[in-house]
């Protein structure tokens, strides 16, 4: 098999499979019910844990400021995950890298990777929202400059134990000790990419991985975003077997299409309409619009877990990816429905998937 640049892809040893939240808080549109934060992070964890059990690889949260989000302080969340799970992964998704300390991110994180045994990742990003800038203090203008500073300033702290820096946003750091030290021998550092090429390229010249959030539309959109990465981290002496691809995507898997539309459509509406919609004008979006979004050649990862193996399938041929994660609880949905998609994407999508890859790959 061949990548977009009509290079080798080197044989994986396995693909991953993950779920992440953003930790959302909004009315279920069927009940009526909104959960209290208490109840959003119980609930977290215990998909956390869930998704342990049944053998997924990734677990993610994500970083917001507001009040119809529960999760602030994402490597707080994680700790608590870590000490009811064993062997997933634990991944930001993403940390609003430019309104952050990176000492104080390095830190925390480090001190993550401790109490899991080493399964600590940071995923950073731009964000899509931004409330941090002026709850932090921070000039929005100063937007692109200030994540640019900031991820070299974290890329140089895995590498130093004694970090001497100066830079334009923050105070410089003169033989100061960056403690803990994480117990992996570098944290796995993922830079998040909504679609902006020079995301890409800033990536792959680090030697990080990508993480592509194809949440709507043709994922073919994406692709030359998999060209530039891996071209600028060869460019730059990097590895291709060291350049991983993720590929994050809204999903939901239920036994049968019909089962997976019905239960996903009223939650994902809900969901466009409580972060997507401009105020007072609701966000238009047939059950027809809905299942457009679905079709096999589109982004959205909804339906039976023949339709979602397929769909993974398809975005391989175009990414070359190693990692695939879903984000489920949108708008309102109740633990319950994640539980049993979530077991459905483990038991049912992930081993078929994992096998077809390593078939073509010939590692099987």
């Amino acid at each position: 098999m061949t990548n977009p640049n009509h290079e080798p892809v080197l044989p994986e040893s396995s693909f991953e499979f993950g779920v992440y939240t953003l930790g959302d808080i909004v009315a279920d549109p069927v009940s009526g019910q909104t959960v209290s934060q208490h109840r959003r992070l119980q609930d977290i964890v215990a998909a956390a844990k869930l998704a342990d059990e049944a053998g997924l690889d990734v677990f993610g949260v994500g970083e917001h400021h507001r009040l119809d989000f529960a999760v602030s302080s994402v490597p707080v969340v994680l700790a608590a995950i870590s000490q009811v799970t064993s062997r997933i992964k634990l991944s930001s998704t993403t940390m609003v890298l430019g309104t952050l300390d990176p000492v104080r991110l390095f830190e925390d994180f480090a001190t993550l990777d401790l109490l899991s045994d080493g399964r600590a990742e940071i995923m950073a990003g731009r964000g899509a929202f931004t409330e941090s800038f002026p709850l932090f203090g921070y000039d929005l203008n100063d937007y692109q400059q200030l994540f640019a500073e900031n991820l070299n300033l974290l890329q140089q702290l895995g590498d130093q134990e004694i970090a001497n820096w100066k830079g334009t946003f923050r105070p410089p750091l003169k033989d100061a000790e960056i403690s803990p030290r994480p117990l992996q021998a570098k944290l796995p550092l993922w830079i998040g990419v909504g679609g902006t090429p020079a995301s890409a390229e800033r990536a792959g010249q680090l030697g990080s991985g990508m993480a592509i959030a194809i949440l709507s539309g043709s994922p073919e959109r994406f692709r030359h975003l998999a060209d530039l990465y891996r071209q600028a981290g060869a460019a730059a002496g990097h590895p291709q077997k060291n350049l991983k691809v993720a590929v994050t995507s809204h999903g939901y898997v239920a036994k049968t299409s019909g089962q997976a539309l019905d239960d996903f459509y009223p939650y994902y509406l809900n969901y466009l309409n409580g972060f997507m919609a401009r105020p007072g004008k609701e966000f238009r979006f047939t059950r027809e619009d809905f299942e457009v979004y679905t079709r096999p050649d589109e982004a959205l990862a909804v339906g039976s877990p023949q339709q979602i193996i397929e769909k993974i399938l398809y975005q391989h041929e175009l990414f070359g990816h190693t990692r695939f994660m879903a984000q489920m609880d949108v708008g309102g949905m109740p633990f319950s429905k994640v539980a049993s998609a979530i077991e459905l994407l483990a038991s049912e999508v992930a081993p078929v998937v994992r096998r077809e890859i390593a078939r073509k790959n010939g590692t099987s």
